[in-house]
């Protein structure tokens, strides 16, 4: 990175169409597309903005039963929800509107499968018109700093060793949707 402020954290965390027993459907496609915008700059870290969009799978428009149960998302839901290239543009006017780039702002994940992954594989099975944009191509993994101080990995043991809960409204028993 060149000599630059992080004013924006970018928290992501895809969903997207699974199986089990595995192997999980090829391709996976993203079924929901959520970021949360916190300030970097500020102590407490507030959120500035959110954006949020299931996404209709198209190779694979049937959730499993397990990736129902697993993610909370329903049949309806991403059955009415806009397709890929559609939330993306959208994605591209929410990024916009809040003049987030790549050098103001940092995707953050829980893992690099959001976007080593499942971006490239969602692209290969629905393209956009324009490339991507360079704030998707480089993100921090909490994972990483994590290990280096606690034991263990995933939102779990992320949330027990900080003493932490999820909030209302998100599926306690999964722990797969964060955000």
């Amino acid at each position: 990175m060149t000599d630059q402020t992080i004013q924006y954290l970018c928290v992501l965390d895809f969903e997207a169409t699974c199986s089990n027993p595995r192997p999980n459907p090829k391709p996976q496609e993203i079924i929901e597309f959520p970021v949360v915008v916190v300030g970097a700059t500020e102590p407490d870290l507030p959120i500035v903005a959110e954006f949020h969009s299931y996404v209709k799978p198209i190779v694979h428009p049937k959730l499993t039963g397990f990736c129902k149960q697993l993610t909370g998302i329903r049949q309806s839901t991403v059955d009415a929800a806009p397709t890929f290239p559609e939330v993306y543009a959208d994605f591209l006017d929410f990024i916009s509107t809040y003049d987030l780039t790549a050098s103001n702002a940092l995707i953050v994940t829980c893992g690099d499968c959001d976007l080593k992954q499942m971006l490239p594989s969602q692209l290969d099975t629905t393209p956009i018109p324009a490339p991507v944009t360079p704030l998707l191509t480089s993100w921090a993994n909490i994972e990483v700093p994590f290990r280096e101080k606690y034991q263990g990995f995933g939102m779990k043991s992320m949330l027990d060793a900080l003493g932490l809960e999820l909030e209302d409204g998100i599926i306690q028993e999964s722990m797969m949707r964060g955000i």
